[in-house]
């Protein structure tokens, strides 16, 4: 593979010399891969296919299985996924080389949990990457999407199992168009969608935990200034229900999000180690002023789900501003 991407505000080269990794990096990408550089990336991702572990003697070992010297890390079984990696920044574009080197026990598990294994090494070799060197922009992962439909957009967030796949494949299928399903990041004003594959019930492609598959994302929109912020939680009704909520309560449902959401179990300690590592970019990102600034600056709503989609969300959105 030798391949581009963007993703998260950032553009990726990504070469693989395994063709199962190949495989597994495609179908992660949303069908967003293409052939040749256009322009500099500002993350270079390379899988070798060589087996030996990288060169640390004489490196400091900052952490358990995590070595450092001169701005360059090394860290072993990163993030469980059974592959090594290598971090070298060289100005503005970080390098990341990855080399499979999985533990008895990991090797085992990526063979019997497949769906697991398959979600931990896109974060790992895809997302994970992209989320960091746009954290060196001071731009903060968050648990959100942006939806985009009759001349609005909302920015969305809830936690895992609400809903909020099945709302936003409910208004792309009313012709709206959305920045990706769970991850995003932004700086406060602008969202950046990191790409994934949409998991609902009743998609085609590959089976995900929760009774729920994989299906592609069309028409997805790299970047989105949101017009407002909704917050979704279970209705106790049975139609959708929009109110309006206040800038605290949903800058503190965003921020709680985002630090529940499994998508990003691993991705702190993975931060905190390459910045630590490399003395470059937060030890930990600012999520909370982020948020904070998006939900002081935009009106914030509540929407209530009931057992289906029901009304689309920008008729609700549109019936709550002509009434106020």
């Amino acid at each position: 593979m030798n391949a581009v991407l963007a993703s998260a505000g950032e553009h990726l080269s990504i070469k693989s010399s395994l063709e199962w990794v190949s495989e597994l990096i495609a179908e992660g990408a949303n069908q967003e891969l293409t052939e040749g550089e256009d322009r500099e990336p500002s993350v270079r991702v390379h899988v070798e296919a060589v087996r030996r572990p990288f060169a640390t003697r004489g490196w400091e070992l900052f952490a358990r299985g995590a070595w450092r010297r001169g701005g360059e890390v090394v860290i072993e079984n990163a993030c469980t996924a059974g592959f090594d990696l290598h971090l070298r920044c060289a100005g503005d574009r970080a390098d990341f080389t990855y080399r499979w080197r999985p533990p008895a026990r990991d090797r085992a598990a990526a063979h019997v949990l497949r769906s697991r294994f398959h979600l931990l090494a896109r974060a790992t070799l895809l997302q994970y990457p992209a989320l960091w060197r746009a954290g060196l922009r001071r731009r903060a992962p968050l648990h959100a999407s942006a939806c985009v439909s009759a001349g609005s957009a909302a920015m969305l967030t809830a936690q895992s199992g609400v809903g909020r796949s099945t709302l936003v494949m409910h208004e792309l299928d009313a012709g709206g168009r959305a920045t990706g399903d769970n991850l995003a990041v932004g700086d406060g004003t602008t969202l950046w969608g990191l790409i994934e594959p949409v998991r609902v019930k009743g998609g085609s492609g590959r089976r995900m935990p929760h009774g729920r598959h994989e299906r592609s994302l069309p028409n997805r929109l790299t970047s989105v200034e949101p017009d407002c912020v909704v917050v979704i939680v279970r209705g106790d009704g049975q139609a959708p229900s929009l109110s309006r909520c206040g800038s605290q309560a949903a800058a503190n449902a965003l921020v709680s999000s985002t630090y529940m959401a499994g998508e990003l179990r691993r991705y702190w300690a993975f931060a905190a180690a390459l910045a630590v590592g490399t003395g470059v970019g937060p030890v930990h990102p600012p999520v909370e002023p982020v948020a904070s600034e998006f939900t002081a600056n935009l009106p914030c709503f509540s929407l209530g789900l009931g057992p289906a989609p029901g009304a689309h969300l920008f008729d609700l959105l549109a019936n709550v501003q002509a009434a106020a």
